[in-house]
């Protein structure tokens, strides 16, 4: 996600290109750990939504450091399954974290899903968590992964509900304003929330070729670290795009803020907000 002070930017797929391939993906490859238990609650949720059977070939969009790519390659058994993202340090760290838990049959490949060209009817199932809400043009891009979805194939993409229903986004953003105005992407732009519509999303999946989708909503915890200063470096990892061009003052209210707020989230079990999700399922038609 961008933003220029507290205005949300809409980036185009090449402005996330040189994002997530440069100081955005070092980061989030390097707390790799942290990212991958943030969303580990909803896992269960989408891998049961796709369906995976033995010898299913799965294609797993903005897969990030890749744990859902390995979760589906292990319920693949016999099959394959393939993480697609733009960011090559987030995938080198996929990649050999396949390796260290001996995935054999998990790959990766830096691309930009929106326009790559994919073998067609290629893919049992089409998989992403959180992953598929950035394209610069989503109507355009599940009709280029519906072209390598096979007939009767599976889709199962997890999204966020809107920004009102999930804390970690309100409360974080509202900490880190100080007083200015919080943040908030424009319905429907490149975003977590671009799929925050389920009108907007079956829109867009049926013109794309896909049957009418279901929208199930989940709620789940959404971890941040083990303690306050862990998720405080986390968090600002993640928004500290909104203190780029603040004065000292506005930035040591705006810390003092997080750091209130986290505590505030602060459990047994570490520092969690309160999220909320659509679970998206639909098939190509046979």
């Amino acid at each position: 996600m961008t933003s220029t002070g507290t205005a949300w930017v809409a980036p185009a797929n090449e402005d996330q290109l040189r994002a997530w391939d440069t100081a955005e993906g070092v980061f989030w490859a390097d707390q790799a750990d942290l990212f991958e238990h943030s969303l580990q609650r909803y896992d269960d949720w989408l891998l049961r939504a796709a369906g995976i059977r033995d010898g299913d070939h799965v294609l797993d969009v903005g897969c990030g450091t890749g744990s859902t790519t390995r979760a589906a390659a292990w319920l693949a058994g016999s099959g394959t399954a393939l993480g697609v993202d733009l960011s090559s340090p987030m995938l080198m760290a996929a990649a050999r974290r396949a390796r260290d838990t001996g995935v054999g049959n998990a790959t990766y490949l830096q691309a930009d899903a929106q326009v790559h060209m994919f073998e067609p009817t290629s893919y049992d199932v089409l998989l992403s968590r959180t992953g598929c809400t950035f394209f610069a043009d989503p109507l355009a891009a599940f009709t280029n992964l519906a072209r390598a979805i096979r007939p009767g194939g599976q889709v199962a993409l997890l999204v966020w509900q809107a920004p009102s229903q999930n804390p970690w986004f309100t409360e974080l953003t509202t900490a880190l304003a100080a007083g200015r105005v919080a943040p908030t992407p424009p319905p429907g732009a490149p975003s977590p929330f671009a799929f925050a519509d389920p009108t907007r999303v079956a829109d867009i999946l049926t013109a794309a070729g896909f049957a009418v989708p279901e929208c199930e909503p989940v709620k789940e915890s959404m971890y941040w670290g083990p303690d306050v200063r862990t998720a405080e470096a986390f968090v600002l990892g993640v928004l500290g795009w909104m203190l780029s061009d603040v004065d000292a003052d506005t930035r040591t209210r705006a810390i003092t803020n997080l750091r209130r707020t986290l505590v505030k989230h602060f459990t047994p079990g570490g520092v969690s907000f309160p999220s909320a999700a659509w679970l998206v399922t639909s098939r190509k038609p046979a």
